[in-house]
């Protein structure tokens, strides 16, 4: 198995997952770190070099809105869904759910046991 093939595929697949996974996760109001552990908690890591460039890049197309307060006697910078973010995640679950849907289907195993015939024709 060529490993450089997979791995490059797995992170593809993962940006766009992690994309809906933060969107999703900022309809309620987070900082940095707890929205980190929020992800991880539901089995979504994701690493700081990651993440805020991520958000950074959402805030600046217009999906979040984010404002500095103190909290803990530290300054901390929030984020939240914009009323167009939340637009969107909502399109976007649509989509993901249909794709989702399809894929399931695809991969079910045929009852006869042998590979789909999507897959073995050539």
């Amino acid at each position: 198995m060529n490993t450089d093939i997979f791995e490059n595929l797995r992170l593809e697949l993962r940006r766009g997952c992690l994309i809906l996974g933060v969107l999703a996760a900022l309809r309620t109001e987070r900082y940095g770190y707890t929205l980190r552990k929020s992800l991880a908690d539901s089995g979504m890591e994701i690493d700081e070099g990651t993440l805020y460039p991520l958000l950074r890049r959402l805030e600046t197309q217009g999906l979040l809105l984010s404002e500095w307060r103190e909290q803990d006697k530290r300054q901390k910078r929030f984020y939240r869904l914009s009323d167009e973010g939340t637009q969107i995640l909502d399109r976007l679950l649509v989509e993901w759910q249909s794709m989702n849907a399809s894929l399931t289907e695809i991969l079910k195993e045929p009852e006869n046991g042998t590979r789909n015939s999507i897959l073995t024709s050539s």
